[in-house]
């Protein structure tokens, strides 16, 4: 009869840098895992450091700082063994994203990542060298192979594993959230197994760091391909895996969440930790008593705790009625802070200033901007009074096609809702009145307006929001050519239009803070175009 085999994995929510409070939480997971019957604890990649540490990575007293942290820890760990991923300065000078073994209170084996991701929000092969050695390692009779993230999306380092005599494929990860990553990872991984015959175990990491989001869920996949266990999403956990020698026994499964529900807590937990990790008290935004506003206070709300938020409506002489009403409604009902006022006065001050040098010239978009400006101030002023954060409340079709004020609108710290989608913002405003209704209907159904003069709607600057939005994303997540876009049924006005919006906002965005993301590109780290650019893609002015 095979023997029982119990691993446990970590899925820490880990900081960037804290190397010292990092290593005190694997130590405590250990201590879990050895109290749980753990034989091995599972940390995700780069546990030791957070992920990604970027340019830290350049610095080699960090690597220093790291390894001395590992060496420190290791004679600590007992009754069972850990995986710790750190990042390792070898003595040749190389550099590697590593795992070590730690048994017996020593360092047993390193393993070094070899497929070294440059897509998407990754630069790895700007900081580490690639590994090119197998490690395997036996447990109670049960030959393991431990590999990096990326190292068994590929299927070569699961193909060499096997090779050096692996029975069972342990990964730890720091693989980043977008919509419904799970089923693309669980797809990508089931291709290799069923070419291998081996079952795994996955370690992710879990939280939030500067844009990305780390949805844990670590898992387990047997022999066939087939989820037999996976922890919780978006939460701090130890998930024991159980297996009878080399073989997976069922468990409980967590259950992925719908969509709506994926992406706001993808948003919360973001949120959250990017305020605690950089030491915020609070946040401060403007409720407009539009939409977009209103689900970045209902997001701020539930990541923070109402006691920590501020909402400030900023009304003019062009605000609706209806808008202060719905505002000052739903700040009644999250139970905010919120605060009246207006900028008439900053307003006119200004327009009065510029009077002379104006004279002669129409009111036009510099008036409107001016709104924006004074808000922002205002907001800014809160922030340095107070400390706490501003949050901004633009959306991704507002960032794509720059339907926003630049040190207006756009000034704050951190853009909650800056990778959804309008369209996507009304959805999950209905999602979370099903969770109780805090977001007024009016809100929710009202024309979308900046209102910054008499009678605006937002549909007098741009296509329908499905419109724009569909079009977008074409161009920007998969890179679909203007001509490629008017073949799925956008009309070729609105193609040049939205295209030529995208390519002029490019330096707004550049000026934009971060935000949450959950697409599978956002304007961020993954999006690297230049500013001045005179490029049009074939055919553009034939459309």
């Amino acid at each position: 009869m095979a023997e029982r085999l119990l691993i446990a994995a970590a899925q820490l929510n880990c900081t960037v840098g804290d190397l010292s409070g990092n290593a005190a939480r694997i130590l405590e997971y250990a201590e879990r895992g050895r109290a749980a019957g753990a034989d091995l604890v599972l940390t995700p990649e780069l546990s030791l450091c957070g992920y990604p540490p970027e340019d830290l990575v350049l610095r080699e007293g960090f690597l220093r700082d790291c390894r001395r942290e590992l060496e420190a820890l290791a004679p600590r760990v007992r009754g069972t063994a850990l995986v710790v991923g750190f990042p390792e300065l070898a003595p040749d000078g190389k550099r590697y994203n590593a795992a070590a073994l730690v048994r017996d209170g020593r360092i047993a084996a390193v393993a070094r990542k070899r497929e070294l991701p440059n897509y998407d929000v990754f630069d790895e092969k700007r900081y580490f060298d690639a590994g090119s050695e197998p490690c395997v390692f036996e447990l109670k009779g049960v030959r393991f192979g431990l590999a990096i993230c990326e190292d068994v999306w590929f299927g070569r380092v699961p193909a060499a594993c096997r090779a050096a005599g692996a029975q069972v494929m342990l990964a730890i990860n720091a693989s980043p959230y977008h919509k419904r990553k799970q089923s693309t990872r669980h797809s990508i991984f089931r291709d290799w197994i069923r070419a291998t015959g081996m079952p795994m175990v996955a370690a992710n990491l879990v939280g939030g760091q500067d844009e990305l989001v780390f949805d844990g869920a670590s898992s387990m996949l047997d022999a066939r391909g087939e989820l037999v266990r996976q922890a919780p999403f978006f939460e701090e956990a130890l998930a024991l895996f159980e297996l009878d020698g080399a073989m997976p026994r069922a468990g409980e499964v967590a259950a992925e969440p719908p969509l709506e529900a994926e992406i706001y807590q993808a948003l919360c937990l973001g949120t959250r930790d990017y305020l605690d990790k950089n030491g915020f008290p609070g946040a401060v935004l403007g409720l407009s008593g539009g939409v977009d506003s209103a689900l970045t206070l209902a997001i701020a709300c539930d990541a923070l705790g109402a006691q920590r938020v501020r909402a400030v409506m900023m009304p003019s002489g062009y605000t609706a009625q209806m808008s202060q009403d719905d505002a000052a409604e739903m700040a009644r009902r999250v139970g905010v802070r919120y605060d009246v006022i207006p900028i008439g006065p900053a307003f006119d001050a200004l327009r009065a200033s510029l009077k002379p040098v104006f004279a002669g010239r129409p009111e036009d978009l510099t008036e409107e901007n001016l709104q924006a400006r004074v808000r922002g101030t205002l907001l800014m002023a809160l922030s340095n009074k107070f400390g706490s954060i501003v949050l901004t409340t633009g959306n991704k079709s507002e960032m794509a096609v720059g339907y926003s004020t630049l040190y207006g609108d756009m000034a704050g710290g951190f853009a909650v809702i800056k990778d959804l989608y309008k369209t996507l913002v009304w959805r999950l405003a209905r999602y979370r009145n099903t969770l109780g209704e805090i977001i007024p209907e009016n809100i929710i159904t009202r024309a979308p307006s900046a209102e910054l003069r008499p009678g605006q709607t937002d549909q007098d600057s741009l296509p329908p929001y499905d419109v724009l939005d569909g079009i977008v994303e074409a161009y920007m997540e998969q890179n679909r050519a203007p001509r490629e876009i008017v073949a799925q049924g956008y009309a070729p006005a609105d193609v040049r239009r939205v295209v030529e919006l995208i390519r002029r906002s490019e330096y707004k965005r550049r000026q934009a803070p971060p935000g949450v993301r959950i697409t599978l590109r956002g304007f961020g780290k993954d999006w690297r175009y230049p500013i001045t650019a005179r490029y049009r893609d074939a055919g553009d002015l034939s459309l």
